[in-house]
């Protein structure tokens, strides 16, 4: 990460655009802020170099690239490892980045280690995801899942 950034009205003003098209110009995000294009260059290089904004890139809905399942998995790893072996988490850690299927894997609080986020082409490829890939790693104990029926709201927009 980069430095530490105090946004004002202005830079909030220009990541909301942002998120909204990243590919904006800058004359006409500087006419969305009122400022001039060379300033508001300036600021989204300030926003990039302090890691406000960390990436640009393309939205691609699954469905229209043949993903048109979604699975959030809960996972618990087992807690018990012999002093030799490297520690369950940090296995499933480096394991989990390997996996395609695996679109987000967030640590959790609670009765589950972590929730995943998962795409699939369909129920078979599901099955062949748990079968041959998650429960075949020696870390993982158990796992619970929910499938998405609809999507009510889905946004990649930070509420700055």
């Amino acid at each position: 990460m980069g430095i530490d950034l105090q946004l004002d009205t202005i830079d909030r003003r220009i990541l909301r655009a942002l998120q909204i098209d990243g590919r904006v110009t800058y004359d006409a995000l500087a006419a969305q802020v009122s400022l001039s294009a060379s300033a508001v260059l300036r600021r989204v290089r300030r926003l990039e170099e302090s890691g406000a904004i960390s990436a640009y890139v393309a939205l691609v809905p699954p469905e229209k690239v043949g993903l048109g399942l979604t699975a959030y998995i809960n996972v618990r790893l087992e807690k018990h490892t012999e002093s030799h072996q490297r520690n369950p988490m940090e296995l499933f850690r480096v394991a989990v980045q390997a996996w395609p299927e695996v679109v987000e894997c967030a640590a959790l609080t609670g009765d589950m280690d972590y929730l995943l986020r998962v795409l699939v082409q369909d129920m078979a490829h599901y099955a062949r995801f748990i079968t041959e890939t998650l429960l075949k790693h020696p870390s993982v104990q158990d796992c619970k899942t929910s499938f998405v029926l609809d999507r009510l709201k889905n946004t990649t927009a930070v509420p700055v």
